[in-house]
């Protein structure tokens, strides 16, 4: 891969003023469809950045809420920067619209859209979406609540669920669809709605709220024919089929990912974070630092290499109000790629918890399952006194 920014971004931009309304945004990105609103302060100097998702995904009033408050600073890059490194900071800042400059002159973003369709537009392209996509995705029946797929979302951290009837795809919820169909009407009725009218509830079926048809592809479907195919029809994942079955889903997500794991030749177990509400220390990422490197010396020959992608939020809170750390890890290696979650009230204990479960997996998968070493190790460790 070797392309870089100049190749693929959008010169020129969109602004506001940081005190103007949420709707004036809304307005520009009805009427212009940019990708991202670049932000200015009152002597015309840019502050950041503001996109439509975030201004529907808050609880704010768009008429009488400024835009400085949803106005983030996003990692900037330069005319010359691979793609594999725009990549890699568009997944460590959860910000996929990054301002590109030219000493201190801003010359516009590139998107997420701009770096995957550069990208497979070379060699890579051509390889097939069962390569790097997430295999036996979480689904969702039909028939159950909407609370249902909420409370997978904020388990697993995923935005998107296939819905299927007796195991056969009927169509997709995403968080996005749960925000429009379920939490805005009910904030417009607060806001004043009719009396009477009925409030939508997170009771009502899935396939109240789904899209469908849902756009599918196979799992020889080539990376390139994919990407045209969210450009297309303006999404961020597809769903991968067989025999009418969602055997896997691809998001805008795995492209980067792998992308960013481009960014320097791998040659061992390495860990990037992704954080989001969770203030973490220097003793807390020591600690960490120390369990994944005791992690990497039991599977680093064996798996060859690889990246460990951590992400960690926060959401609800206890009777003290303390918030819990949702832990999500995603492994990607040369042997395969490997999933787990943990929950819990400080870093460390979550950390520790979704990194043993991660374990699990590896221990449980094909390449290490005829190892009874690393499954005597593995029970060791978990069960001391055994």
């Amino acid at each position: 891969m070797v392309k870089i920014v100049k190749d693929v971004f959008s010169k020129g931009f969109l602004e506001v003023h940081e005190n103007d309304t949420l709707s004036s945004c809304l307005s520009l990105f009805k009427e212009e469809m940019p990708p991202v609103l670049a932000v200015l302060d009152s002597k015309g100097r840019y502050k950041g950045i503001i996109s439509r998702r975030w201004i529907i995904r808050s609880s704010f009033d768009a008429s009488g809420t400024k835009v400085k408050t949803l106005t983030r600073s996003a990692p900037a890059v330069t005319l010359h920067d691979p793609l594999s490194k725009v990549a890699k900071l568009m997944i460590e800042s959860e910000i996929r619209q990054l301002p590109v400059y030219s000493g201190e002159i801003l010359l516009g973003f590139v998107t997420d859209e701009d770096v995957i369709h550069g990208t497979v537009m070379e060699q890579w392209g051509n390889t097939h979406v069962d390569e790097i996509m997430t295999k036996k995705p979480f689904v969702i029946e039909e028939d159950e609540s909407v609370g249902a797929v909420l409370s997978l979302f904020k388990s697993e951290g995923i935005s998107h669920v296939p819905i299927v009837r007796d195991g056969k795809l009927v169509g997709i919820v995403s968080f996005y669809d749960i925000i429009k169909n379920i939490f805005q009407p009910r904030q417009r009725q607060a806001a004043g709605g009719k009396v009477g009218e009925k409030v939508p509830a997170l009771s009502i079926p899935a396939k109240g709220i789904m899209v469908k048809p849902v756009v599918t592809m196979l799992p020889a479907t080539k990376l390139r024919e994919a990407s045209e195919q969210m450009h297309k029809f303006g999404i961020s994942s597809l769903v991968v089929v067989s025999k009418g079955r969602p055997v896997g889903i691809m998001t805008k997500r795995d492209f980067l990912e792998l992308l960013a794991q481009m960014e320097k030749p791998v040659r061992r177990l390495m860990v990037q974070f992704s954080v989001k509400d969770v203030e973490i220390d220097e003793f807390q990422r020591g600690f960490i630092m120390a369990d994944f490197e005791s992690f990497a010396g039991r599977y680093g020959e064996t798996l060859e290499s690889g990246t460990l992608f951590v992400y960690m939020k926060r959401h609800g809170t206890n009777f003290k109000g303390d918030q819990l750390i949702h832990c999500r890890l995603q492994f990607r290696t040369r042997k395969g790629l490997f999933f787990s979650s943990g929950e819990g009230w400080n870093v460390e204990h979550t950390f520790r918890l979704a990194l043993d479960r991660l374990e699990g997996q590896i221990v449980k998968s094909a390449e290490l399952s005829y190892d009874r070493e690393f499954a005597k190790g593995y029970l060791r460790r978990r069960f001391p006194l055994i």
